[in-house]
């Protein structure tokens, strides 16, 4: 089956591996469509039944692990940084361990020219960045995800924390990854007023946070932006591409890849709640793909 799905796969072949792969209890998809599947799992217990050197690119945004009781600004009211029990921090230690067995699956499942992208702030971005060397990753880029409009600090006692880090890593050094220099430079990004028309892109991009069109159905709380993951796919990925998120979220990576276009993806949640807003998000596309979304 391995060779077969390295030469001549379909989506129903990949998920027919991962449900049957070792002797472990059976997995199937909470929800699967010919390019797109979903898995309401351990993302880890999923990623065992992947054979290695598989997956072409990887979209992780992790815990954070902030939430501390403390508060932030929502919509012109002070609301509570708790995101739930899946947010809290176990201590340096245990956090480190959690980071560095998820990011070294991943590396087994990762073809040798393929890239990770590891989003976070800096309660947890620089444990992930350290843990990615650890393990031999070839770091390429470091992105600044500048958030024009970012909620306020409320406490003024220090900076308002207006960003987030997005790391991008290829597993081999040696090997060559795939990079659109051409769709980069040359793209229309509207949202973006950093970027200049027809001039490289650089490592720091202006974002803003995920519109109400976006929230239409729901929203997870720390959904990113369309914008963001078009662009992370499209420079990082090619026609026919499996691309993988091993924390789906509210499904933004799979959205995003999917107005792309021509690629497969698989996601991967605990939260049942979560699978169910993406597969909302995801046949609303489906069935009105010009009403909400920008395509181009």
């Amino acid at each position: 089956m391995e060779d077969k799905l390295t030469e001549d796969f379909s989506m129903e072949d990949i998920l027919d591996y991962i449900s049957k792969n070792g002797v472990q209890r059976n997995i199937k998809p909470a929800y699967k469509t010919e390019n797109f599947a979903l898995y309401n799992d351990d993302s880890l217990e999923v990623m065992s039944r992947f054979p290695d050197n598989y997956i072409d690119m990887i979209f992780a945004d992790p815990p954070y692990m902030l939430s501390n009781d403390g508060f932030t600004c929502q919509n012109g009211r002070m609301v509570s940084v708790n995101k739930g029990r899946w947010d809290k921090s176990n201590g340096f230690q245990n956090d480190i361990e959690f980071h560095e067995t998820w990011i070294k699956e991943c590396r087994r499942i990762l073809k040798p020219e393929g890239t990770i992208w590891i989003s976070g702030t800096y309660h947890s971005i620089y444990q992930c960045g350290f843990l990615l060397q650890k393990l031999n990753f070839h770091l390429l880029n470091d992105i600044s995800w500048f958030k024009p409009n970012a909620s306020p600090n409320l406490s003024c006692r220090f900076f308002t924390a207006s960003h987030e880090t997005v790391l991008w890593a290829r597993k081999d050094k040696k090997a060559k990854h795939y990079f659109d220099y051409e769709a980069m430079k040359n793209g229309r990004f509207p949202e973006d007023n950093i970027k200049k028309q027809d001039l490289q892109m650089r490592s720091v991009w202006s974002i803003p946070t995920p519109p109400p069109s976006e929230k239409l159905f729901g929203k997870h709380p720390t959904q990113k932006p369309l914008a963001l993951l078009k662009r992370i796919v499209k420079a990082s990925t090619k026609p026919g591409d499996i691309i993988f998120d091993p924390f789906n979220g509210g499904g933004t990576t799979g959205i995003a890849s999917t107005i792309i276009g021509n690629r497969k993806y698989i996601g991967c949640d605990l939260n049942r709640e979560y699978i169910d807003l993406t597969i909302k998000r995801y046949e609303d596309f489906i069935k009105k793909p010009n009403l909400f979304y920008e395509t181009k």
